[in-house]
Parts: C-alpha cells; sequence; structure tokens
C-alpha cells in the first residue's frame, strides 16, 4: 500500500485524532465505556456521545507512523516523502483511573466519575473453596511487543469512524508503528475500521498483572470490574475466556 499522501511533517506523524465506537445503548454501556477508557497508556479519550442508539468517543491515539524517524540530535524525517524538520511529541493529559483510599475513575450514566469502591469484606467462615484467582496472573500469554503476562489487560480492538470515501485518515490508520497499532481491517459496516491497539490498562496494579477492580461492586449492587473482564477461563486452556488471544495462534 502507498504511504499516506502527506505534504509535510505534522502532529499525524506521532498520534492521530479520531472517533471510536465505545458500546451499543442496551443497559451495558457503562461497563464496556469502563473497560475502554481504563486503556489509557497510548489512548487519551475526550467527549462522549450517542449516535443512533450507540456511544461513541472523541479519542486520540498516541502510536507514531512508521516512517517517522527521529535523529538523536534532535531533528526528524519521513522515510517515505524525505520531509525533514522537527515534530514535537505532543503534551498528554494525566488520565489517572486508581486515585488512592479505594477511588477511581470509572464511567456512570455514560460519564466519568470518581467512585468510592472499597475492597471486599473478608467472609467471617469462608468455605474451603478454590480462591477466586486472576488466570492472568500467571498466564504465559504475551502481546505482539513480547511483553509476558496479562496480554488481554493491553491488547485491545477498537471500532473506528472511517468511511470509505476517508481515504488519507484510513492509510493514515494503516501505516502506524506496528505491532502498537495494527491488523486494521473494514468492518462489515462501511463507516468503520477495526484495529488492534497496544495501551495497558490502568487499572492494573503495581504488579501490571492483577486488576484492581477485582471483587469491588458499584454503589448499585454491580460489579466495578467490567463485565468482560470476569469471564474466567475453562480448565486446562491456559486461556481468559474473554482474551484477545482466545482464537489466535499464540505459542503458549
Amino acid at each position: 500500500m502507498a504511504p499516506p499522501p502527506c505534504r509535510a511533517l505534522g502532529a499525524q506523524c506521532r498520534s492521530l485524532k479520531v472517533v471510536a465506537r465505545v458500546a451499543a445503548i442496551e443497559g451495558k454501556e457503562d461497563h464496556d465505556a469502563t473497560w475502554l477508557f481504563g486503556h489509557t497508556e497510548r489512548l487519551d479519550f475526550g467527549r462522549t456521545f450517542e449516535d443512533d442508539d450507540e456511544l461513541w468517543c472523541e479519542m486520540t491515539i498516541h502510536v507514531p507512523c512508521r516512517h517517522l524517524r527521529d535523529d538523536p540530535a534532535g531533528g526528524s524525517s519521513c522515510r517515505a516523502h524525505g520531509y525533514t524538520g522537527k515534530v514535537p511529541v505532543p503534551k498528554r493529559k494525566v488520565q489517572p483511573r486508581r486515585l488512592g483510599d479505594d477511588t477511581f475513575r470509572i464511567v456512570e450514566h455514560r460519564q466519568l466519575v470518581d467512585r468510592h469502591l472499597p475492597p471486599p469484606s473478608p467472609r467471617r467462615h469462608p468455605l474451603p473453596v478454590a480462591p477466586d484467582a486472576n488466570p492472568c496472573a500467571t498466564a504465559p500469554c504475551r502481546t505482539a511487543d513480547h511483553t509476558r503476562g496479562a496480554a488481554c489487560c493491553r491488547d485491545i480492538q477498537v471500532d473506528i469512524r472511517c468511511a470509505e470515501d476517508d481515504t488519507l485518515l484510513e492509510s493514515l490508520l494503516r501505516h502506524r508503528k506496528s505491532p502498537y497499532l495494527c491488523k486494521v481491517e473494514r468492518e462489515e459496516d462501511a463507516g468503520l475500521l477495526n484495529a488492534e491497539i497496544i495501551s495497558a490498562c490502568s487499572y492494573l496494579q503495581e504488579d501490571r498483572r492483577h486488576c484492581d477492580l477485582h471483587g469491588r461492586q458499584r454503589a448499585d449492587g454491580r460489579p466495578a470490574k467490567p463485565e468482560m473482564c470476569s469471564h474466567w477461563p475453562e480448565k486446562r486452556t491456559g486461556l481468559h475466556a474473554g482474551c484477545a488471544f482466545k482464537n489466535r495462534r499464540i505459542p503458549l
């Protein structure tokens, strides 16, 4: 595929502003939005809005173009077109999700809010059952950047609004630096592109394996942890049932 038809170096060399589909509005969109908005490593989330019974958000993807090369002396160049100059690194806003003192930033009523979510109380007389462990804690799976463990907490699929005639945006997306954004495919809905992005979830604890929302509840009794993250694996599979790698040939 030909490189994007850029006329000069610019902001598009380091990041892209897009509109992403969050969820269908059918009662579970807060859980789906909490999941997506948690993946802040390479994604900045802006305004949310509703369109055709779906929740959408404005999003900035901080993955550079694969043709961009930075010179140790401070300059930059485009290997596709030969442009040279400087491309500033964008200043990103802090997007905390774990605020300390058992306070978290989650989605309620389709908006990010701060909520106190105490850890589960230990049972006075617990039954002798297997512990409710995180199956990703010791999983040998890895993302394409060779980071091992909890891969489904760092590798996500995102639907991006991109009409068939928006050839510039599509080309810019298809030429991002792999594997941090890759596998761009057009959905059956002609107005959407699906992309795989490596962007770690900010609800992970310091060990980068365990989810800090695990076991906590919202005020209405629903789990604080997104539902899609709580489908535990069947025995002897070695995979999280909701893992992005479940149906791929990933060496274990």
